[in-house]
């Protein structure tokens, strides 16, 4: 098989759904001199597809700048190429949809490597700082919009005008359409440069994760490795268990401020910062933290003058959230909140003019129960039950898991392809808990032989106080696709992955797992060679 891969990334800088800056490892082999032509070029149509259109389009590089969006504010980006554009239109028969594939394919500096960049939340793809960023890194850049909105919480284009879901497009949007992108993204780049990509890559977060798994997963030859970050894998259970905070709210007749759950955090954070070896203000390992909520019960908080006292049902209430999400005779469905998590987005709270308080819900698992599951857009989440919530959780996965689910563990063909796959999740991942990642590479570890062999391909690194995808207190990897090029084009497996926060202050060296990060009890806390990576 001529291997040639596609990276796709989720890009939105806001904290919500946020991709942090990835760079390449030095190409090993850069492209000759070319001589280029920014025009349309003949395209073969995916099969089951059919070209509507191709339109190019030259852009002059230099600062280029983005509009802002609900969920995107990205920063201008510098010392861009002149690069080609090249949008293809495809439809498919019967299906009524018209989906764009654009393929941004930079003049000079090409290093003979292909790039795709994709979604956040109900967004496939991102057309605009990602793609810019891989022709700026010498990528041949592709993304798509699966034939979708691209607002990243509309949820609208799933029902057809009878009320029924539209199966064509949640299937591009599902699993198709970044495989066609795949395919186009080559077929494109070949015929530009006239010689095919010597590598390609994936490089995506949050949705841009679950595209990248599911790359793995059903399209293994499309990839020569996969960076997937903070991973939507077990779309099926995810997308309605971190609807669980405000069901319990409202369960339990209790909606604390965020100033209460601000004080849960902090106590938590307290009580297990140091199981790592060091103090820091951050749980290492989230999940290992048996802190109690009510311990923090009859506590008198100042939230801005106000005094708040602690009460009991504020602790059952978090203690709930914390645990995650139970059917009718309590048993687990799936991980709740980390401990040390911002609870903002997933149990956040509004107040009306009176001053009561109110809890939305989180709009990616509203979106979903609405409309994948009640078809109902105006549905009143707030008013669901535990029961009927644990029979909406067990429809999600009987009805999606097949769809969209990305949850089969089986990696062995793309394994035997030589595939390398690498993650990172936050552990204080507060919009897609860990611990569905963590779940799911346990899951492979049984299905390929155990976490030694699994990781000759595929690896997972836990980034201790990292947010969804970047942010928070902790150190986020600085070069993961670079780390991803030495693995795929020189054999280079990565023993950790170096790390830093936002100012550049603290770094750290992640570690794959199973292993943890430790402090070795000397140095600065606040530079990795102080830490080791170990086993327990």
């Amino acid at each position: 098989m001529i291997r040639t891969a596609i990276l796709i990334a989720a890009a939105v800088p806001l904290t919500a759904f946020a991709l942090p800056a990835a760079s390449a490892a030095t190409p090993s082999a850069t492209a000759g001199a070319v001589t280029v032509t920014c025009a349309p070029v003949p395209v073969s149509a995916p099969a089951g597809a059919t070209v509507e259109s191709v339109q190019a389009v030259r852009k002059p590089g230099g600062t280029v700048t983005f509009p802002s969006t609900p969920l995107s504010a990205p920063a201008p980006i510098t010392g861009v190429p002149p690069y080609c554009e090249v949008t293809v239109t495809l439809t498919h028969p019967g299906a009524n949809d018209h989906v764009k594939v654009a393929v941004a394919l930079p003049e000079t500096g090409w290093t003979g490597r292909l790039q795709a960049v994709g979604g956040s939340a109900y967004s496939a793809g991102d057309f605009g700082a990602p793609l810019v960023q891989a022709v700026k890194d010498g990528y041949s850049g592709v993304t798509t919009d699966a034939g979708v909105a691209l607002t990243g919480l509309d949820t609208t284009w799933a029902l057809t005008a009878e009320g029924e879901l539209d199966k064509p497009l949640v299937k591009n949007f599902a699993t198709r359409s970044v495989h066609e992108a795949a395919l186009v993204g080559k077929d494109v780049t070949r015929r530009f440069y006239d010689r095919p990509a010597s590598y390609a890559y994936w490089n995506g977060c949050s949705t841009g994760g679950r595209q990248g798994y599911a790359e793995a997963q059903k399209y293994p030859g499309d990839f020569d490795g996969i960076l997937a970050n903070a991973p939507a894998v077990q779309w099926a259970q995810f997308a309605v268990a971190t609807l669980w905070p405000q069901i319990v709210m409202y369960q339990e007749h209790d909606i604390p401020s965020k100033c209460v759950f601000d004080a849960f955090r902090k106590a938590a954070i307290k009580a297990c910062d140091k199981q790592d070896g060091v103090a820091n203000g951050i749980i290492d390992r989230p999940d290992r933290c048996g802190y109690d909520p009510r311990k923090l019960v009859g506590t008198e908080l100042d939230c801005d003058g106000k005094k708040i006292t602690v009460t009991a049902a504020d602790a059952k209430v978090m203690r709930r959230i914390w645990a995650g999400p139970t059917d009718e005779r309590g048993r687990k469905l799936w991980p709740g909140l980390p401990k040390g998590a911002d609870t903002t987005w997933l149990a956040g709270t509004q107040a009306d003019e009176n001053g009561d308080l109110s809890a939305p819900g989180f709009p990616v698992a509203v979106g979903w129960v609405q409309t994948f599951l009640k078809k109902q857009p105006g549905f009143d989440t707030s008013k669901i039950t535990y029961s009927e919530f644990a029979k909406l959780f067990r429809q999600s996965v009987k009805q999606f898991d097949d769809v969209i689910g990305t949850s089969d563990p089986d990696l062995s063909e793309f394994r035997r392809d030589g595939g390398k796959l690498i993650t990172f999740v936050g552990a204080d991942d507060q919009l897609i808990p860990p611990g569905g990642t963590l779940y799911y590479r346990q899951q492979v570890e049984r299905e390929m032989g155990g976490a030694k062999r699994v990781n000759d391909f595929y690896r997972l690194f836990l980034a201790p106080g990292v947010e969804h995808c970047s942010g928070g207190s902790g150190a986020a990897p600085t070069r993961a696709l670079g780390a991803l090029v030495d693995w795929v084009e020189r054999g280079k497996a990565p023993r950790t992955l170096a790390a830093a926060n936002p100012a550049g202050t603290v770094t750290r060296d992640l570690c794959p797992y199973p292993q943890v990060s430790r402090y070795n009890g000397h140095g600065d806390p606040a530079v990795a060679s102080s830490y080791r990576c170990t086993n327990s």
